[in-house]
């Protein structure tokens, strides 16, 4: 049978069983195992079933993802996000749309020590959707919110989707997470206009909280040491040169352990907790990864990875053309493809594109995990909303769609910036050339 035609019957078998609801990971590998069977032998496909998976488990470059996780877990669990989201309320609270924009900014903090989109919008539904929901917030947009402020969860280091784009592509990550930093910042700052001109326009759907006393604001500062030291530790460890990523992902994971159990908010029951949070979550990123690798080999034989990167490359509507198609591509998937898998499949093939026509790999790669984003929270799939409506159930799932709507648009425009500005992007990794 033609290649070709393998491939194609690939994607479609995949995205048949993810629509069956068998999970992504599981479906690629199946595909993946299936396929490169058709097109060598079933003993083969065997072998790479029982070697591909050892192989992806104990890669050591890979081990910064469970720790980084590990990191957040025991930061979810000593409170630090319950501390972001007091602090960010008490300054700004009182301002129309207030507890969305101390949402918003406890999201921004806890992706500091946290680099999972899904973690923090899982997190911060839990402290903060019941307190909006108390002061009369409307409920899906409340969760919409959540749902985008958690997008900020893999744009400001440390970030799990920029660990699997800098080992893919070999990029330095160091670099990458700097160059996250200001996009993170504009996530932010984009998200507190669209929350102010709601409020403005529906002052009903989020009204004022209370105003604090400056003292009161001062002391939910004061609460906020450990996550500063512990941002300050990784990030400097890292860009002092004292340890590597992967090293500082574990003393990371180690220090919020300490703090934690020096602080009195990790226990016995809670350590026990974020390690199960943990291990759940970092198997199901370890089950995408191995079947993304499984899918890849077969898309390998197929030579479909090469032959697509040649089609996009001669493509007659320039770098720009290019970047933009590829742009509109990642927003097409977004809706119905999780966010790691995106990475792991469609890395090999854009990349190599993107370098032949010039662009700069850190900056490209805070263009792809930006487009990523956008599948956090469209539709139909959109794993932030769901994670939400697993927790808050009586907020349909269309609610929280339509709270997203408004800053998905500011996320287009976010895009459009970081397409126009490379510098925004770059200009910090750069000073650590200096």
């Amino acid at each position: 049978m033609d290649r070709d035609l393998v491939a194609l019957f690939g994607f479609v078998g995949m995205f048949a069983l993810m629509a069956l609801r068998v999970p992504i990971g599981i479906a690629m590998g199946i595909v993946g195992v299936a396929g490169f069977a058709s097109l060598t032998s079933a003993k083969t496909a065997l072998n790479l079933l029982s070697n591909v998976p050892l192989s992806v488990l104990t890669d050591y470059n890979l081990s910064v993802i469970p720790m980084f996780v590990l990191m957040g877990a025991f930061a979810s669990h000593a409170g630090m996000s319950r501390e972001l989201f007091n602090a960010g309320l008490a300054w700004l609270g009182h301002r129309r749309g207030g507890l969305g924009l101390a949402a918003v900014a406890a999201c921004a903090g806890f992706s500091a020590i946290n680099g999972s989109s899904v973690a923090t919008a899982a997190t911060m539904t839990q402290v903060a959707l019941p307190e909006m929901r108390k002061a009369g917030y409307a409920p899906g947009l409340s969760a919409g919110v959540i749902a985008a402020g958690g997008t900020i969860g893999i744009m400001i280091p440390p970030s799990v989707i920029f660990v699997l784009y800098g080992i893919m592509t070999e990029t330095d990550l160091s670099k990458l997470f700097a160059a996250g930093v200001v996009p993170g910042l504009l996530a932010v700052l984009g998200y507190f206009i669209v929350i102010q001109i709601i409020g403005w326009r529906s002052p009903e759907s989020m009204p004022r909280g209370a105003l604090h006393s400056w003292g009161e604001r001062f002391a939910t500062l004061r609460q906020l040491w450990a996550v500063i030291l512990l941002f300050a530790f990784v990030l400097g460890g890292i860009y002092g040169g004292f340890f590597t990523v992967q090293e500082a992902a574990g003393m990371g994971a180690t220090g919020t352990l300490l703090i934690g159990i020096l602080r009195g908010r990790l226990r016995g029951p809670q350590i026990r907790a974020a390690l199960v949070d943990a291990l759940r979550v970092s198997s199901a990123i370890m089950l995408i990864v191995v079947g993304a690798y499984l899918f890849g080999y077969f898309l390998t034989i197929t030579q479909f990875t090469q032959k697509a990167v040649d089609l996009l490359v001669n493509l007659p509507i320039g770098a720009y053309g290019v970047l933009a198609l590829v742009m509109v591509g990642y927003l097409i998937l977004g809706a119905v493809m999780d966010e790691l898998a995106m990475i792991l499949l469609t890395v090999p093939i854009v990349y190599p594109a993107m370098m032949h026509l010039g662009f700069d790999p850190i900056w490209f790669g805070v263009i792809i995990v930006m487009a990523v984003t956008f599948g956090m929270i469209c539709p139909p799939v959109g794993m932030n909303v769901f994670v939400i409506n697993s927790i808050a159930r009586d907020v349909p799932l269309g609610r929280i769609y339509a709270g997203t709507m408004p800053f998905i648009a500011i996320d287009v425009v976010r895009l459009v910036l970081l397409c126009a500005f490379p510098i925004l992007s770059l200009w910090l990794p750069g000073t650590l050339d200096r």
